[in-house]
């Protein structure tokens, strides 16, 4: 991102997930307040249904991150690179703070659109300014026990060593738990999808926040087992067709983005 501003990635995927509350009906995920934080007029949003496949994809990934944590009975939710979120302000679980952690430019822009539409700002919500490529997470964040960690949005646009310092804050306590999203090397796809991920990879890249890393799922899996995960749901396209499509006819070895549950400790 260029400093001084705002993430505009950020403010894309934020797009995605209120145009899903007003063309699916938030039918995959539902957020009250997606098309309220983004304060973009719903004709806008409606002129955006041609862009389906990103935006069940972010809705698939979300829905799928916060499934997680009802499950993990953790006490603290980190939410890494949290753009504009909306989990802090409606957050379902009694007694579980959130910590947001984003570029201290984004954060600014974020609490702006939040008092601009009046949405209040729960007691046990706090903020971290972190550049992620110019500062480390173990440095900043400090915590008495496991948390769980939110991550989407975030790992294609780190440098390799940007993901590797804060998986090992991840990895750093037993019990802490992370949910993330990556991406498969264009290289993979067929000619079709590889054109039309390298034409969204050059447009992220012109303003400023190119793709940088991408992963294979053996070669994520073998990572999260060198740092202790013993447990790793990974979902790539064909699990996540059948789980939030009703689709089972995408082969399981079909590349393409992927969103993953991983949890540090024996299995």
């Amino acid at each position: 991102m260029n400093h001084g501003q705002p993430s505009r990635t950020a403010f894309s995927a934020a797009r995605y997930r209120a145009a899903h509350q007003l063309l699916e009906q938030g039918k995959i995920f539902t957020d009250p307040l997606a098309v309220r934080i983004l304060g973009v007029p719903e004709s806008e949003l409606l002129a955006d249904a041609p862009r389906r496949a990103m935006r069940v994809f972010i809705a698939a990934r979300t829905r799928f991150a916060e499934d997680a944590p009802a499950r993990s009975g953790l006490p603290t939710l980190v939410v890494l690179g949290a753009g504009l979120d909306t989990f802090a302000y409606r957050n379902p679980f009694p007694g579980v703070r959130v910590i947001e952690v984003d570029h201290p430019d984004t954060q600014a822009w974020k609490r702006q659109r939040l008092a601009a539409t009046g949405i209040a700002i729960p007691p046990d919500v706090t903020y971290l300014g972190v550049d992620f490529e110019r500062e480390t997470l173990g440095d900043r964040l400090a915590m008495d026990g496991p948390a769980f960690f939110l991550w989407l949005g975030v790992v294609p646009y780190l440098t390799r060593q940007g993901f590797d310092e804060t998986l090992k804050v991840v990895a750093s306590r037993a019990g802490n738990e992370v949910v993330f999203d990556y991406a498969q090397s264009p290289e993979r796809m067929s000619p079709e999808r590889r054109a039309a991920l390298e034409a969204r990879a050059s447009r992220v890249a012109r303003i400023g926040e190119p793709w940088l890393t991408y992963f294979e799922p053996d070669e994520i899996a073998a990572e999260l087992a060198g740092l202790g995960f013993g447990t790793i749901d990974d979902l790539g396209p064909s699990r996540l067709a059948a789980r939030f499509f009703g689709r089972e006819d995408v082969p399981p070895d079909t590349p393409g983005g992927h969103v993953l549950h991983a949890i540090v400790g024996p299995a």
